[in-house]
Formats: C-alpha cells, structure tokens, sequence
C-alpha cells in the first residue's frame, strides 16, 4: 500500500470514530452564545492559528456569529508577547475584548495545553479567564484533549489513533469539524457562493 494510501484510510478511519452527537451538541452551544448576543473568540497557535483566522471569516459570513482571533492582529499579539510574555498573550486579549458570559471560546489545537507539563500556557490562561467569567468554553483537539477538554462544555477529541501522524490528523480534521460546524442547521443562515450559483 502507498503512504497516500495508508494515509487516506488512516483518514477515514478516524472519522467513523467521531461522535457525532458530540458536534452537534457543540453547533447548537455556539449557536445559543450567538443568539443570545455573544461573540465568538477562536484561539489557536501553528497551524491552527491558521485554521483560527479562516475559521473567523467563515463563523463571520455564513454564521453571522461577530467572531475573532487574536492572531488576526500580528501587532497587538507580538506586543502583548514582547511586553507581558508569551503565556498571557491570549488571556489579556480576551480581558482587552471585555469576554463576558454570552460569549464563546473555541479552541484549535493538537495537545489542548496542560498545566502540568507547562504546554500551551497561553490556551491554558486564556481558558482560565473564559471560565473565570461563565464564558461557553468549546474546543477541536488531539491527544487526550489536555487542559481545553476539562475546561470545554463540548469538546471534540481527535484520537491519536496513528502515534506517527498525530498533528497532521489533528490538524486535517480540525478542518473538516469546523466546516462541519459552519455548515450544520444549528449555526448557518448564508448559503456559500458556489453552492448558490446554478451551473450553465
């Protein structure tokens, strides 16, 4: 078998092991922070910081959720780590954006942070400032979800179901959750552009 191969199969067999339950359950608890006039504050470091920003657009625009990254703003981010440090710089936004509980915390990320190992201390304080104010905590994480499955109302756990491959998966389908999600009845109102335009 390819590598490609190997790792397409690798792919679906860890979809068919998500809950699907646990994702809806996760649409409808930002759903009700949106309804009820809450915004959404999605944090993510490396690649999920990519997946952050472009998660924004997409809550933004077919959601209609007012939705944020603090690693949209590459000035106020490197400030905060140059003056204050690398653990509060996600914490401090969230102060700075006055997080209260109508709203609603997503976190991207592979490990989840852990306290203990002092990983991610960033997601970590930032969790601790979203719980702090009775903000809705959710998140899309690998491993065994970390610091971010025991502060989340709803949490989806990528299984490490592959040792060698733990971060692509995570990160992959991270993706493929949070389009999910932006796509569920629960959370669009827009239709996207492509599925709106009829083919000549």
């Amino acid at each position: 078998m390819s590598f490609s191969a190997q790792f397409l199969n690798e792919t679906v067999e860890i979809v068919k092991s998500l809950n699907p339950q646990t994702i809806d359950a996760m649409a409808e608890a930002l759903a009700a922070s949106r309804d009820q006039g809450g915004r959404l504050f999605i944090l993510g470091v490396g690649g999920s910081a990519g997946h952050a920003g472009h998660a924004v657009n997409d809550f933004r625009k077919i959601c209609g959720f007012e939705a944020y990254a603090p690693t949209d703003n590459v000035s106020e981010l490197t400030a905060r780590i140059n003056d204050e440090g690398w653990e509060t710089c996600f914490s401090e936004w969230l102060k700075g954006c006055r997080i209260n509980s109508k709203d609603a915390v997503l976190v991207f990320s592979v490990g989840g942070g852990n306290k203990e190992k002092n990983i991610s201390m960033n997601l970590v304080r930032a969790l601790e400032v979203a719980k702090d104010v009775g903000a809705t905590i959710t998140g899309i994480v690998g491993k065994d979800g970390g610091f971010t499955k025991v502060a989340s109302k709803q949490c989806v756990v990528i299984p490490p179901t592959y040792s060698d491959r733990i971060t692509p998966h995570t990160e992959g389908l991270c993706a493929v959750v949070w389009h999910l999600m932006v796509s569920h009845p629960a959370l669009k109102i827009k239709q996207t552009k492509w599925e709106s335009t009829k083919s000549v």
